[in-house]
């Protein structure tokens, strides 16, 4: 006879991951569709005014391009740190600081827009750089826990604008609330209201996977992270590959602070992050740790953000729909464990016989 048993085994196959993943998004809008139906609303009306609102009409997908690319760059951000063994929950202030840096320059540096939308880029991405960097020194050089550093410099961050969106740099033309005057450039459009800032994010992910697996860096940072000391004794700098990946993902969260503010928002004002940069940790976590796998979860979350702006103006409260985007992601979170489980055949001991004489005795 034979006996079945469930063992972890330590990887999983992309196909298998999916499928458990296919699963949990199943459950999880079964167990949705059950709650809606117990508090009397209609869960297949429901249902078709996301699907056509979100992917089944132009002005959906539009919103669901320009969600998509602030998740692309903080994923991004948060995934690259996280191959050397680093987290950086800072995206959310590296994504502020480069809002400011590029609003600093469409606000009081005037030229065209092809001179001043790359210098709005570059402050932008030096000041996310410049807002990571000591916590990343202190990280690299004395082992201070980045989590915290970079946790807290996000509120600094946030105050820091609000305070230039009334105080120093608020918009005095209109008196528009905790806001700036709009900016004087802006990014192009390529479609609709979706900006250049898409493709661009696109093309950025698509280089980071690139680089994370098959360049000599890439290499060195994934060894770094797995195995510190190992890494040293095979002779990789691991504090200066720890320092510039921190610094590229601060970066990377600021650029998507800059297209916010230059291709969607277009003006520097309190707020406008809207969480990017914390969904971003989410993106990272769903990635697991491959840049090419941002792109997929970004999506998942940029639809689950979408359609939770749809079901809001259905009289749905915002806590009832941050109640269901945790159910999915709680449920894709117990699929990736599980799917480490599969069964395995165990064969019963036997026993060898013993001879006593001339006799065999089991």
């Amino acid at each position: 006879m034979m006996a079945g048993s469930l063992q972890r085994q330590p990887t999983v196959t992309p196909a298998r991951r999916l499928a458990w993943r296919a699963g949990a998004v199943v459950t999880a809008l079964a167990i949705t569709t059950l709650f809606l139906a117990l508090s009397g609303r209609d869960p297949r009306l429901l249902a078709d005014l996301v699907v056509r609102s979100t992917v089944g009409s132009r002005f959906g997908l539009e919103d669901l391009a320009l969600f998509l690319t602030p998740l692309l760059l903080t994923g991004a951000a948060v995934t690259v740190t996280g191959r050397i063994g680093v987290w950086n929950i800072g995206a959310e202030g590296q994504f502020y600081a480069g809002a400011i840096g590029a609003t600093a320059i469409g606000l009081f540096l005037p030229g065209p827009a092809w001179l001043v939308l790359p210098l709005m880029a570059a402050s932008g991405i030096a000041c996310g750089m410049g807002w990571i960097l000591v916590p990343a020194l202190a990280r690299a050089y004395a082992g201070v826990n980045e989590i915290i550093t970079t946790l807290l410099l996000n509120f600094v961050a946030g105050l820091l604008t609000t305070y230039l969106a009334v105080g120093p740099w608020h918009d005095r033309v209109t008196g528009a609330l905790a806001s700036t005057g709009r900016l004087p450039v802006r990014i192009p459009e390529i479609w609709g209201v979706v900006h250049w800032g898409f493709p661009i994010a696109l093309v950025i992910v698509l280089a980071l996977a690139w680089l994370t697996t098959r360049t000599r860096w890439g290499y060195q940072i994934t060894i770094g992270g797995a195995n510190e000391q190992a890494a040293r004794y095979a002779g990789i700098p691991v504090r200066a590959r720890i320092l510039g990946v921190m610094l590229l993902s601060g970066g990377l969260a600021a650029l998507a602070g800059v297209f916010e503010v230059a291709g969607t928002v277009h003006r520097l004002q309190g707020g406008l992050a809207n969480n990017f940069g914390y969904f971003g940790i989410v993106v990272a976590v769903l990635a697991r740790g491959s840049c090419l796998n941002v792109l997929p979860a970004a999506l998942l979350m940029a639809f689950i953000l979408n359609a939770g702006i749809v079901l809001q103006t259905q009289q749905l409260t915002g806590s009832a729909v941050l109640a269901i985007t945790g159910l999915v992601l709680f449920m894709i979170a117990i699929a990736d464990e599980l799917a480490h489980y599969q069964p395995v055949t165990v064969r019963p001991a036997t026993v060898a016989p013993v001879t006593v004489g001339k006799e065999a005795r089991p």
